[in-house]
């Protein structure tokens, strides 16, 4: 055992299962294996690779599946049938392909970690660059001209220290080891998401982190899905971690399916799958998660926006406690081991916008959404609690607007964002100069309804004065017309920021206009009985290409308040 090393990846017995090195004491290894282990027996043989577990990085990754330890699931099918059988042995990036390679770099120039040697049409909507890999650096002397190659055949030649270094399409990087960049920076863009609720009350920034927490069918895998689909960020990387099956399926039966609302071109053409179920081993759990985030970083450093689903992150806390039990270390709160919080951290620092590595300016960016599983919804339990520590936004899922059929069930009173104020001048400058005033307005409205729940349980709505009666109207508007968003509607399952905004104004300008006619004497149910009420209440089925509709729909109420206001004066 003198060679080897922690976290260095094995082969276990005659089926050469797959396995990762995670303790040493002395001349004993604790191996974590992959795949089940039914039937090893003592003497068997482990055979070191001397590496640690690594993911391949290089054209071919777009559209694929994978499992945890990147073995692409549609190839295991082909050879084994339905179900994975054991020591089933592949590469993550297929051998045999051929791939229009276009050189980049110059002959004799010096190259470092990052600089891009050429690219490869990976899909219609991404164009690959090859990288140098991280820890390479030196002259360049050979270059291949531009035609078809293999993944794994030389590109280039690189001389460092006397020696040749060959380069290939493809270089291989530890999944637990943060890929470098020279210099992280503010994220100020937000990532469109087409969710209202999001975008416009708790949005997340390209280069963000956020927390999903909520009970069982609270909609967490819906609002992901959501998330995957309509987010506008280059690359989408989603990781079932745990997840039933059937969930799954429906996104592997969905994405293909499914097309890009930027480009019309299949949304598999920008996403990477990684599906690692409830009942494959739970060790595999465990290193989905970094096999996902360091994919996401290799995209980053092509100068991408990359967002990273991560469903969910409670299963593999989970993982995490069942090895850590295996190893009879001293478990902390609810038998997760002490070093949960460590391990969270890691993944989300792992994210952020930062320039890359390289000879040229180029800056990327990789976000992280984590879905949460507190048993019984309880938020106070150690995954969520040390989840919101790590992250800067909370979409708190409510059990009760779940059962009420309000989705998203996002809670709007626990919920928030920290990156607020960093994407204020993005909405300002383009989308509309008042939007920050009018969402802080509808937040007011929301709240104060909050308030005023408690009196109206006591003494019910008819006894509150209009001007009270007049918020928990406009509250009632916001949930329905705008916080409520149909995930299976054609038109209303994705809105444009600027439809968000024109929704938003016109319930605001509904509540200001109401307000000064009830001030005037005029009582509420004549400002309800408008005609335009119920246009109001439907403007989410307006679709996107007919957001001109909303401001004839403005007009419309200006000039109904302003017939009613002559009738009270």
């Amino acid at each position: 055992m003198s060679k080897a090393e922690m976290h260095e990846m094995v082969e276990v017995g005659k089926g050469r299962l797959i396995g990762e090195i995670i303790r040493l004491e002395g001349d004993v290894a604790t191996i974590q294996v992959y795949e089940n282990t039914s039937g090893l027996k003592p003497e068997e043989e482990v055979f070191g690779t001397g590496a640690p577990l690594s993911a391949e990085l290089g054209p071919g990754l777009i559209g694929n599946i994978y499992d945890g330890i990147q073995r692409p699931l549609e190839w295991i099918q082909e050879k084994t049938g339905a179900f994975i059988k054991r020591g089933v042995k592949t590469t993550a990036l297929p051998r045999d392909k051929m791939w229009t390679f276009n050189p980049k770099a110059e002959i004799g120039k010096k190259v470092i970690g990052g600089d891009i040697l050429g690219t490869v049409k990976e899909s219609e909507l991404i164009e690959h660059r090859i990288l140098v890999s991280p820890n390479v650096q030196g002259k360049l002397i050979e270059m291949a001209e531009k035609g078809e190659y293999k993944v794994d055949d030389t590109i280039a030649i690189v001389e460092s220290d006397g020696k040749r270094i060959e380069l290939k399409m493809f270089h291989k990087w530890p999944v637990r080891k943060p890929r470098p960049y020279k210099q992280r920076l503010l994220s100020k863009v937000p990532l469109i998401t087409g969710q209202r609720i999001v975008d416009t009350f708790f949005p997340i920034a390209k280069g963000g982190t956020a927390a999903i927490p909520g009970g069982f069918g609270t909609g967490k895998t819906v609002m992901q899905h959501q998330l995957a689909k309509w987010s506008d960020a280059d690359i989408i990387i989603y990781i079932g971690c745990g997840e039933r099956g059937n969930e799954m399926v429906d996104v592997l039966t969905s994405f293909p399916k499914l097309s890009d609302p930027r480009t019309g071109r299949p949304l598999m053409e920008r996403t990477i799958l990684i599906a690692n179920t409830s009942n494959m081993p739970v060790s595999a759990r465990e290193a989905s998660i970094y096999t996902g985030i360091m994919i996401g970083e290799y995209y980053r450093d092509m100068g991408y926006d990359v967002a990273v689903m991560a469903d969910s992150t409670s299963r593999w806390a989970e993982a995490l406690r069942e090895v850590s039990g295996r190893l009879e270390e001293m478990p902390a709160e609810e038998g997760y081991p002490s070093y949960l919080p460590t391990r969270l951290a890691e993944f989300y620092e792992r994210t952020g916008t930062v320039k890359t590595l390289g000879s040229d300016e180029r800056t990327g960016s990789i976000c992280a959404i984590g879905a949460v599983s507190p048993p019984g919804g309880d938020f106070s339990e150690p995954v969520t609690q040390h989840t919101k520590r790590f992250t800067s936004v909370f979409w708190a899922l409510d059990k009760e607007l779940a059962d009420a059929r309000h989705y998203p069930a996002i809670n709007w009173i626990q919920s928030y964002s920290g990156y607020l104020n960093y994407l204020t001048e993005w909405w300002t400058k383009n989308v509309d100069k008042e939007w920050r005033d009018y969402r802080d307005e509808a937040m007011r409205i929301l709240q104060r309804e909050d308030e005023l729940k408690e009196i109206v349980k006591l003494v019910g709505p008819d006894a509150l004065p209009d001007s009270q009666r007049l918020i928990l109207e406009t509250a009632r508007i916001l949930r329905n017309a705008f916080l409520q968003q149909n995930a299976l509607d054609p038109v209303d399952t994705y809105c444009l920021p600027i439809k968000q905004f024109k929704i938003l104004k016109i319930i605001i300008e509904f509540y200001k206009l109401a307000g000064r006619i009830v001030n005037k004497g005029a009582p509420l149910f004549k400002i309800t009985q408008l005609p335009v009420l119920p246009e109001i209440m439907r403007m989410r089925e307006i679709s996107n290409e007919k957001v001109h509709l909303l401001d004839e729909l403005e007009k419309k109420i200006q000039y109904q308040f302003s017939e009613l206001e002559k009738g009270v004066v």
